[in-house]
């Protein structure tokens, strides 16, 4: 019999549902860390720069932060951090290493998954390898506050995955023609995947204020017209030689040259509100697992 009581209907209601929700992540919220991945649409615009001091900056507020390097095959978060980890999720994949052996602790604390250089099981992995990867990366989520995935360049199905399961994706690209064009593609592919992911973009290596916001008006305009919707707009980090010299240091410019501007432009980009409430209800790497299905 259709029970129609008042406690009935609220149970059945969308409002109800929606309650529900948000008490799940509530109670689950202290065990489960914040995802945010950072991809680009086309190579060379400095991602993992920005990923890198990402971490850095926010482990150095006292989180608990992984940077996950899924470049896979080409990875250098651990050159830009100045670490030689003896293992890599390639090791991790085939068996070889534990989750816990390939961490290693990097600085101000944080820790650093390395994908590897030329392992070409992480660049072209089958199903079952990226489904087992998934399973052993699951409990991370309740030893961290923040995990930051860095992704490879372009629009992979690993990379597709990910942005299924995420709430949160930071675009990096260039002001360049060709930069926004794949910038574009990749904005366009991430909310056909995931309608409700909240896509943040930082123009990297811009000549100036102006260059920036020129581009950023060509890519909100494009946005505009072909998707009814748009990103948002994160910040800019200025062309700055100090970001050559951290690079040849193995060290993040917001550590050896705090003060310049691209250190100040990235700890703009670090502090974007979003990360502070990038989870979901269900934990990231479930829901990975079953965008992979």
């Amino acid at each position: 019999m259709l029970d129609l009581s008042p406690l009935a209907i609220w149970r059945n209601s969308a409002f109800s549902r929606a309650v529900d929700a948000e008490r799940r992540m509530r109670q689950s919220s202290a065990a489960t860390a914040r995802v945010v991945c950072v991809a680009s649409g086309k190579g060379g615009t400095g991602k993992s720069v920005v990923a890198t001091n990402l971490a850095v900056l926010r482990a150095q507020k006292g989180e608990r932060v992984l940077l996950v390097d899924f470049d896979a095959g080409l990875a250098n978060d651990h050159l830009l951090l100045g670490l030689a980890p003896p293992f890599d999720l390639g090791h991790v994949v085939e068996g070889r290493a534990t989750v816990a052996d390939a961490m290693v602790e990097g600085p101000a604390g944080l820790r650093l998954l390395s994908g590897g250089v030329g392992r070409h099981v992480l660049a072209h992995p089958t199903r079952r390898e990226f489904e087992r990867l998934l399973k052993a990366m699951r409990p991370l989520e309740d030893e961290f506050d923040l995990i930051v995935v860095d992704h490879g360049a372009g629009i992979g199905y690993t990379t597709v995955t990910h942005l299924c399961a995420a709430t949160t994706l930071l675009l990096v690209t260039g002001h360049e023609v060709t930069a926004l064009s794949d910038a574009y593609a990749l904005y366009k592919r991430a909310c056909l995947v995931n309608p409700s992911l909240r896509v943040g973009v930082v123009f990297n290596r811009t000549p100036d204020r102006e260059v920036a916001d020129s581009a950023w008006e060509r890519l909100r305009g494009v946005c505009r017209k072909f998707l009814g919707r748009q990103p948002e707009l994160v910040g800019h980090v200025p062309a700055d030689l100090a970001v050559g010299r951290s690079v040849d240091l193995r060290a993040p410019v917001s550590l050896v040259e705090p003060d310049s501007l691209a250190a100040r432009g990235l700890a703009q980009v670090a502090r974007w509100p979003q990360i502070d409430v990038a989870r979901s209800v269900e934990p990231f790497y479930e829901r990975a697992l079953k965008a992979l299905h």
